[in-house]
Parts: C-alpha cells; structure tokens; sequence
C-alpha cells in the first residue's frame, strides 16, 4: 500500500457500516489525493443481527489497520461503528475504539474530539458512568484535554482559537450554590491553559453555563467548547450536525476519525442508511493528513 492510503475498517458486518463505507467510497465527494483501502474480511450475516463472529471480524479489522498504521503503511484510519457491549463480550477489552487505538499505540495522552457543522467538542471524561464524573474530574485533567484541543483547532485552522470551557453544574455551579466544581477545579484549570497556550494563540473562557455555551458555539462565538463529560458534548453536536459529525481521536501518532453514529442494526440492509457523516470522516482523516504532513 503507498503511503497516501487512508485505511477504513467496516465495524460490525451486521451494522450500517459496510453499506455507508460502500456508499462513501462510491459518492464521488471524497479526497482524490488519497488511495482508500478496506480493511477486514468479508462476514457472512444476516443484516441487523449480530453474532459473536461479527464482532469478532470487527476486532481483528482493528488489530490490522493500527499495525498498518503503525508501520507506515497507511497514513490514517476511519473507522465503522461497532457495537461496544457485543465487542466487549467477544473478548474485547476495551470501553471503545478511542480507547483501543491508545493502548495499540502506546500513549495516554489522547482525547475525543467530535466535530460538525459549526460545532467542535472535546471531552474531559468519556465513556465512563456519570455518577463517576465528579470524583474523576481533576484541573490536570482539564489542562490535559484542553491543550489537546489547542493543538487541533491550530493545526486545522492555523488562526487564534477562543475555547469555551463548560461548567460541570447547572448554570455553571451558580456561584457556588449548585456545586463548587467550577470554583475549585475548572476555573484554576482555565488560567493555567490560557497561560500555557498563549504560543497557540489560544484563549480560553470560562466556566459557562452549559445550558447557553453550545448555542453560543454554533453561533460562532467560539470555535470549541471544553466539555466535562460525554453527554454533555455529545447531544448537542448530534442534536446540530447528527449526518456529518466526525468523531476524532486527539494525541495518536497517526490520524483517526470515525462518523459520529452506531451501528443502526434497526436499519441495516435496507438501503436507507445515509453515508454523509462517513464522507465526513473520511474527509477530514484526508485534511488532517495534508496538514501534519505540512
């Protein structure tokens, strides 16, 4: 494979990711600059119903493209969408792909990104339980998190970034009434990022009232918005832009993005699964590319 190769795993057989993968690469909207390759065997299934082997052929899809990716035989990888509990229970032991590219590649310092329309969110804590994020949520981690995010919206813009900084609590804590995590742990994290990213150009605000920061976003008002938790970016960006919504893993050694969306066994096979948030990612593993190489 040449070095202009972006690698594309299917996910689970029995999901919508053959079918939009196929779509994608037929649709005449993705970078001509790259060769595409996909990587896995084909699965005989039954669309819409899993088997253990479906996940299974999922996983090794995994297992090959980051060695591809590794030893420099394909500049990026795209990945399908996986069913992550039938993963899990076929020896996967991983919370999600974000995850698993992490511990292949050797590193810690990743993130989520997810990006679309005129929403970017990137993500403190991801796939944990939410009665989990409080005790999880810590300044270095914001600090963390937030400076990956700088380093993205540099290398994808190349301008000033403003950043908003989302509040863990209703209404951003309300001064200390609704809670005093905005107080003690994000607002100490928001002066030492805008001290430590003053060479990235890149200005944090915060902490906001997470019921108003995303509209202000989409707005344009802020490039990105830092958020604490899963659920708290993940809902407004598919809320805003659930078809071409890219799913993006900060801090790998080489690019990684996914669409923004499941498996959808609901409907799968029968021709109604729309391929635009794989276009998307396809899309944008291609910008990123050109701008490292750059």
């Amino acid at each position: 494979m040449a070095k202009n190769t972006i690698g594309i795993t299917p996910g689970d057989a029995a999901g919508i990711g053959p079918e939009i993968v196929a779509a994608a690469l037929d649709s005449g909207k993705i970078d001509h600059d790259f060769e595409y390759c996909v990587i896995g065997e084909a699965i005989a299934c039954e669309p819409g119903k899993p088997t253990p082997e479906t996940a299974k052929a999922a996983h090794r899809a995994l297992e090959e493209a980051t060695r591809l990716a590794l030893s420099g035989e394909i500049t990026a990888i795209v990945t399908g969408p996986i069913h992550k509990a039938r993963m899990q229970q076929a020896g996967f032991d991983f919370p999600g792909q974000t995850e698993f590219f992490a511990a292949r590649s050797g590193v810690e310092n990743i993130a989520m990104l997810l990006t679309g329309g005129s929403l970017t969110v990137a993500l403190v804590t991801a796939h944990v339980p939410l009665r989990e994020v409080a005790q999880l949520l810590n300044t270095d981690e914001i600090i963390r998190v937030g400076e990956l995010l700088a380093g993205f919206l540099q290398l994808r813009t190349g301008k000033a970034a403003r950043i908003a900084v989302a509040g863990l609590n209703p209404h951003a804590g309300e001064s200390g009434a609704l809670g005093r995590e905005e107080i003690e742990i994000i607002a100490p994290a928001v002066e030492r990022l805008n001290a430590k990213c003053k060479m990235q150009n890149a200005k944090f605000s915060a902490p906001l009232s997470p019921d108003t920061v995303f509209n202000r976003a989409a707005n344009g008002e802020f490039d990105a918005v830092l958020c604490m938790y899963h659920d708290q970016g993940l809902i407004p960006l598919k809320l805003h832009a659930f078809d071409s919504g890219v799913n993006v893993t900060l801090g790998l050694p080489f690019v990684r993005t996914s669409p923004d969306h499941g498996t959808a066994f609901e409907i799968a096979g029968k021709g109604i699964a729309r391929p635009d948030s794989m276009i998307a990612a396809i899309n944008l593993a291609a910008e990123l590319t050109k701008k490292r190489k750059r």
